[in-house]
């Protein structure tokens, strides 16, 4: 399933923070400063009536420089229109109709995508009236909500989902293996993709930035069906300085959340980033099937130990996945690049394997006899049993005596047992635990 992306539009001041907030289901502030790749996040995933999509807040894409906010307005609406696949446009229903609202309308009509029309604040019904002055538009039927209230925003979302396409759900696409190549700009992902193609399907350019958007290209082998996505590189967001750069970094990042293995891009001669951390992070979250592979390396001045030491310090860097393969390759040259497919068909393999119960709990069970778990508190904890309830990830469910009992190391503990029981290399895992009365 391809998500559907769903850009908010519209002045300062109207509303759109809270609006995204509400439909994301909690707060997410703009201004936070969470750690890791998602910081001053402007998406987040929504669902509704069984769609997931992608939802973009343009709130928090407004340019530093000193435009006036129609001009402001006019480049937030452009980059929405070329990147959501439904537009809400929100408007203020105190304020009435201005004239930015006026000429994002002009833009907007234009254009060939959905417009989902929003009036915003009104808050009883004796506001419901001045809705009708949003007709004058041109867009359709305007919904009245009020973001702060949480009113109208069921109607909101069924306007929002009727819109999209019903290939959403591409059944095409079943049974094909989704890579998406992440990495920085200039590392080397569109030479890889036209390197395994065999032909030249993306622009190639040392500039960064080329590839703006994320670009499928489908490949049909001996090892199965394989959906390549080169996506924009991402850079540190301190560089990001242009808007529809920014926009380009949410593609890639949805493209790592439809992603059934991620491949991380490093340049040999620059080495490893934080920024890279960060990127391959956000996919280890996710628990994706992820391998890392080394670009550039016929660059590189080696001897018959820098290979194992480089692997090394990029393992140190790495360590929170441990799991993920490592693959050292010239784009350029070709060098083991007939590896990667072979490769990321492993890493789905495990990404797709399930466990009889019953093998399962003979694993933990012995685990468990080996290592007692520890008491935490008054408590120590008991697992009862455990099964896996699904795949992509492979997901397992503990039942327990007490959440409050379990200790973050022996967690890892006992997710070092399965893979150790199990061949789960180039995969996340997730791990649930439930209290029995559950």
């Amino acid at each position: 399933m391809k998500k559907q992306i769903v850009a908010i539009v519209g002045r300062p001041n109207v509303g759109k923070s809270t609006l995204f907030n509400k439909l994301a289901g909690k707060r997410i502030s703009i201004v936070e400063d969470t750690p890791g790749v998602t910081r001053d996040r402007v998406y987040a995933q929504a669902e509704w009536l069984r769609h997931e999509f992608t939802i973009i807040d343009t709130g928090g894409i407004e340019p530093e420089s000193q435009d006036i906010i129609v001009a402001q307005m006019r480049r937030q609406a452009q980059i929405a229109i070329e990147t959501a696949n439904v537009i809400v446009f929100i408007v203020d229903a105190k304020e009435g109709i201005t004239g930015a609202d006026a000429e994002v309308a002009q833009m907007l009509r234009k254009s060939k995508k959905p417009i989902v029309l929003v009036v915003n604040k009104v808050d009883s019904l004796k506001d419901e009236a001045s809705a009708f002055e949003f007709y004058n538009l041109g867009i359709g039927t305007p919904i009245t909500i009020s973001s702060t209230q949480g009113l109208g925003l069921g109607d909101l979302l069924d306007e929002i989902v009727s819109h999209f396409e019903k290939g959403d759900i591409e059944k095409s696409d079943e049974g094909d293996i989704r890579i998406a190549i992440v990495g920085k700009p200039n590392v080397g992902k569109s030479s890889l993709v036209n390197r395994l193609l065999g032909e030249e399907r993306v622009i190639v350019s040392n500039i960064p930035g080329t590839t703006r958007d994320s670009i499928d290209s489908y490949l049909d082998n001996e090892l199965g069906k394989f959906i390549l996505v080169d996506t924009a590189g991402i850079r540190r967001k301190s560089k990001v300085k242009e808007d529809i750069e920014r926009y380009s970094v949410i593609r890639a990042l949805a493209s790592v959340e439809n992603a059934d293995v991620v491949i991380l891009m490093i340049d040999a001669e620059e080495g490893i980033s934080e920024q890279d951390e960060k990127i391959v992070g956000y996919a280890h979250e996710m628990n994706k099937a992820i391998m890392v592979i080394v670009n550039k390396w016929d660059l590189v001045e080696k001897d018959d130990k820098t290979m194992n030491e480089y692997k090394k310090e990029l393992q140190r860097n790495l360590n929170f996945m441990s799991y993920a393969p490592y693959l050292f390759i010239s784009a350029k040259t070709g060098q083991r690049v007939h590896k990667i497919l072979a490769l990321a068909k492993s890493c789905f393999d495990n990404y797709s394997k399930r466990i009889a119960t019953g093998v399962l709990n003979d694993v933990v069970n012995r685990a468990v006899l080996m290592k007692e778990p520890p008491t935490v508190g008054l408590k120590r904890l008991k697992i009862y049993y455990l099964t896996q309830t699904g795949v992509k990830p492979p997901t397992f469910v503990f039942f327990v005596n007490s959440y409050n009992a379990l200790h973050f190391s022996y967690e890892r503990y006992l997710e070092n047992q399965i893979r150790d029981s199990f061949d789960f290399s180039g995969t996340g895992i997730k791990f649930e635990f439930r209290e029995k009365r559950d």
